[in-house]
């Protein structure tokens, strides 16, 4: 489950990811971002903190219960 801020439906679009433990390990850019807009997969700590910051594109995520 992916929840996006308001805006755009367009992949890449949004700067904020809501993500669930389903989708652990967290990696960006997630399947669902278009591959034009992309950088390499990197792995983001976020089980600790319940947050994680992308240092390729800054997309910031929020861990949900």
């Amino acid at each position: 489950m992916i929840t996006r801020a308001a805006g755009n439906n367009t992949p890449n679009d949004k700067d904020k990811y809501d993500v669930v433990q389903d989708m652990l390990p967290l990696h960006c850019p997630l399947p669902e971002m278009s591959l034009w807009n992309s950088h390499p997969r990197v792995y983001l700590p976020i089980e600790k903190t319940g947050e994680a910051k992308c240092p390729y594109c800054g997309t910031e995520y929020i861990l949900k219960e």
